[in-house]
């Protein structure tokens, strides 16, 4: 089963911007998941448990620094391959 999440992170410090971009800069490092990133969220599209463990690891080690808050929504389809009309 595929299935694509949608990550919001808020590390609560004043330089929040270097912990958001190690974050992301990991999760590119899995392979096999395909990972994009707007202005406002990064979306993580893959086989479930691949993207769970992936997200799981980087998020503890996220955990690191104090204080930081994940928001995630996770959807049981990759969105990444829908085709739009």
């Amino acid at each position: 089963m595929n299935t694509s999440v949608e990550i919001s992170y808020y590390p609560l410090k004043e330089e929040f911007v270097p912990p958001i971009k190690s974050f992301i800069d990991r999760l590119h490092h899995h392979e096999g998941l395909v990972v994009k990133t707007n202005g406002m969220s990064t979306q993580v599209f893959g086989p479930y448990f691949e993207v769970m463990n992936a997200i799981t690891q980087e998020i503890h080690k996220s955990f690191e620094l104090p204080h930081s808050v994940f928001v995630l929504k996770v959807i049981n389809a990759d969105l990444n391959h829908v085709v739009k009309e």
